[in-house]
Formats: C-alpha cells, sequence, structure tokens
C-alpha cells in the first residue's frame, strides 16, 4: 500500500520566505529605481568616450566635478535630455562641452546651464558588452 505524507510546515515556510524574498526585490528595485536612470546615448558629440547606441547608468545627483560625464536637461528643449563632459562650474552654473567639438552644440553655442538642469553623472556604460564599465 502507497501512503503519503504531507509536511504543511515546510510548504508554507517555503511560500512565506518566497514572498519576504520578492517583495524585498520589489523594494531594492524601487529603491534604484529613485537613484539611478537608464540612458541611450544619440549623436557623435560625446565621441569617442560614447558613441551613438552606447547605454549608460546615470546616478541621479546633481553634484558633479569638472570632468564629469553629466546627462542634462537640453537648454533648448527641456523635454529632451542631453550627454556632455563638465568643463566649469560656478556656484549656480555649470559649462558643459562634448567631447568631438565639431559635433557638439553645448555651453559654447547656448552658454552656462543652471545647475537644476543636471540630471546626474554618468556612472557606467552597461551597453554594448564589449565596452562595458565605467567611464
Amino acid at each position: 500500500m502507497l501512503q503519503l505524507r504531507v509536511n504543511r510546515g515546510r510548504g508554507s515556510k517555503a511560500k512565506s520566505s518566497l514572498v519576504v524574498t520578492l517583495l524585498l526585490c520589489v523594494v531594492l528595485i524601487l529603491a534604484v529605481k529613485q537613484r539611478y536612470i537608464r540612458f541611450e546615448v544619440t549623436g557623435d558629440s560625446m565621441y569617442p568616450t560614447l558613441t551613438p547606441g552606447d547605454k549608460v547608468i546615470v546616478g541621479k545627483n546633481r553634484r558633479c566635478r569638472v570632468g564629469d560625464v553629466v546627462v542634462l536637461s537640453d537648454p533648448r528643449d527641456r523635454r529632451s535630455l542631453i550627454v556632455k563632459r563638465v568643463q566649469d562650474i560656478c556656484e549656480t552654473e555649470v559649462y558643459v562641452v562634448g567631447d568631438n567639438p565639431d559635433s557638439s552644440t553645448d555651453s559654447r553655442h547656448f552658454g552656462p546651464v543652471p545647475l537644476d538642469l543636471i540630471v546626474g553623472s554618468v556612472k557606467m556604460r552597461y551597453y554594448p558588452l564589449g565596452a562595458s564599465g565605467s567611464l
């Protein structure tokens, strides 16, 4: 005769553990989304550092230093985002330029940019995989 033994204690613990793990994952994802965004590079203004199609992770933080690559709202159309390098910082403004001056529209054209237009600094490139890593 075949007897089946049901252990209800283990199954409940496993389900509870799975639910807790899933909830922690959701909380972690939401926390990361609050601090970071993904951005895809378009245009040649940051060549050779970044090329069209590169995908980067941007830390949402307006604090930046000279030399940082930043994503900011385009001062000509604030609904669009652009990526540039910080060349100079004043108290309330930042001067940004592209690494490829012949293909870049930057502070040489539109002047210094208010610091509140900075979205954040580029932390790393994650695509293409062969070129991934920090900048």
